[in-house]
């Protein structure tokens, strides 16, 4: 009897949630996050480890640059179900969005915590492309003596080539041009755009052409043999 008193009570609770739920997730998908937000936190009333509530409430934080608040949800999500690679990979690339905007001497100390949980992703998730591709840029950007490096950036790089060889290609085209090696960074985008065909490859080639190989008649042919296909 206590039972079926309790299913009662907990019952339409249940459903106002759901229902909360189902709209925040429609507001979320179309960019509606004010409307968005009381909702989800009115979900995570009914129950504090709703994973998709947290996840959207940490996205949408980070979407609005408020990356403390971002972190506390990753942080709670990593709390709640730890094995998930795409939790590790969220918080290392909100506190990398952090440490652009705080001092130098702060940023140093979370550059450990950062590439940490990116690699935890990859350890997570051995196929994490997104994580490879966050390594990649951490290597580019940090100077050599707080450990970035040329070659493991091309290391991650020859990973994604093993495991998507379009990702493969593209990066190791973004690490060739952001050395300025243009034309071996038209080489890699060749390839990748030979295999993707996709927009993404194409504005890769494109923009290589027109902004840094000074060549728009090798754009102008690019952007028509695309249209056409």
């Amino acid at each position: 009897m206590k039972k079926s008193v309790l299913f009662f009570i907990l019952f339409p609770l249940f459903m106002v949630a759901q229902s909360n739920f189902e709209t925040a997730e429609k507001l979320f998908e179309t960019g509606k996050y004010a409307q968005a937000v009381p909702l989800f936190e009115s979900v995570l009333k009914t129950n504090p480890n709703d994973l998709k509530a947290l996840e959207c409430l940490g996205d949408i934080a980070g979407k609005q640059k408020q990356w403390d608040k971002a972190l506390g949800y990753y942080n709670k999500l990593k709390k709640v179900k730890p094995n998930e690679a795409d939790y590790h990979y969220k918080c290392g690339g909100v506190m990398g969005m952090k440490a652009k905007e705080v001092n130098k001497f702060k940023a140093l100390g979370m550059i450990g915590d950062i590439r940490s949980s990116f690699e935890k992703a990859i350890t997570l998730e051995p196929k994490h492309i997104d994580a490879r591709w966050a390594l990649i840029e951490l290597n580019l950007q940090l100077p050599g003596i707080v450990g970035g490096s040329q070659s493991k950036a091309i290391q991650y790089s020859n990973e994604l080539l093993k495991i998507s060889p379009v990702d493969g290609y593209l990066s190791r085209g973004h690490i060739e041009e952001y050395f300025d090696r243009y034309s071996a960074a038209e080489i890699q985008y060749k390839k990748a755009h030979e295999i993707g065909n996709s927009k993404v490859t194409f504005q890769k080639l494109y923009q290589l052409y027109l902004k840094k190989l000074n060549n728009p008649k090798k754009a102008q042919e690019l952007k028509v043999q695309f249209e056409k296909n």
